[in-house]
């Protein structure tokens, strides 16, 4: 329940804060921000799971000081996790927060694919199926452009669902990247998040120098942040957390259905704020499109058959244990 209301409220936050206030906050340096959180939340998650402070300046030193080599290696990651979130705030600029967590959900096709070919996975006929629905749902989203009576920025669809498209894929192919780091190696997720996330610091102010360095020398570092835009920083942090929780403690049935019931929550908060006008291709696709996550979680069917053959052993050989 909780994954679920973080993740509308981040889309929908995100979508109020890029649309509405006046004063344009840099995207860069939110995001430069939320992987400074990120290692905060992981630290203290890390500190926890040691149990003293001595052994976690101990795990530190271990893991990322003598370590330079996985640092280097999580930095891949790190990179195209800069690149996907800096995506997500330019679609969200130019889309609407629900037709954007409709079409994201592009990303479990784009998993799935990394998966097969990264790790060497095969997936059920009725994934696939649910891949196709999938798609067909987000084609009938994407069908006939809705209106939002209530925003007065420019937009931009058709450079919303590139950045959409750039996002998927870096989410698919980071994603898959990070688990085979995980499984390929006794580290432990706190230590990996750790490394990960302080090649994204590193990552981020670069992307902030390059992108937005003479506007922020000027304007200052946190240029137009408001309350919203701190709400957003939070909520991008804790989403990751919330994510390893649900699947390590429940399933990705669970995942699915808090992903189906997040778009719910978008689409209506995009109702009732942005004045958006449903659609019913927007509505259909939609449905398949919450139809597909369900079915793509369902544990895979043991289709082996079982044979009984029935043998006539002689009595003397029957042993009593």
């Amino acid at each position: 329940m909780v994954m679920t209301v973080v993740a509308a409220t981040y889309i929908v936050v995100l979508r109020y804060t890029r649309t509405v206030l006046t004063e344009m906050y840099f995207a860069t340096t939110a995001v430069c921000v939320t992987e400074v959180l990120k290692l905060i939340l992981s630290l203290g998650m890390l500190r926890r799971d040691v149990g003293s402070f001595s052994g976690t300046l101990s795990s530190l030193n271990e893991n990322i000081l003598k370590s330079p080599k996985e640092l280097l290696k999580l930095s891949i990651p790190s990179l195209v996790y800069a690149v996907q979130n800096n995506m997500a705030f330019v679609a969200l600029s130019n889309l609407d927060a629900a037709v954007y967590q409709v079409t994201y959900q592009l990303k479990i096709p784009c998993t799935a694919l990394c998966t097969v070919f990264m790790l060497n996975r095969s997936l059920s006929k009725l994934q696939w199926v649910s891949v196709f629905i999938l798609c067909a749902g987000v084609v009938l989203v994407q069908w006939k452009p809705m209106e939002t009576t209530k925003v007065q920025v420019v937009q931009n669809p058709v450079l919303g669902f590139v950045a959409i498209a750039i996002a998927v894929l870096c989410s698919g192919f980071a994603g898959v990247y990070f688990e085979k780091v995980l499984k390929t190696s006794d580290t432990s997720l706190w230590i990996r998040n750790i490394q990960m996330y302080i090649s994204g610091i590193v990552v981020t102010a670069i992307g902030v120098y390059l992108n937005d360095g003479a506007q922020v020398m000027e304007k200052g570092f946190f240029f137009g942040y408001t309350h919203w835009v701190w709400t957003v920083v939070f909520l991008a942090s804790l989403g990751g957390l919330y994510t390893s929780v649900v699947v390590k403690y429940t399933d990705n049935i669970m995942k699915g259905f808090s992903a189906a019931a997040a778009i719910v929550l978008s689409t209506a908060a995009s109702v009732l704020l942005f004045g958006l006008k449903l659609t019913l291709s927007f509505i259909t696709g939609t449905i398949l499109v919450c139809i597909s996550i369900y079915y793509y979680g369902l544990p895979k069917q043991n289709t082996s058959t079982l044979v009984q053959v029935e043998v006539e052993k002689p009595k003397e050989l029957l042993v009593k244990v």
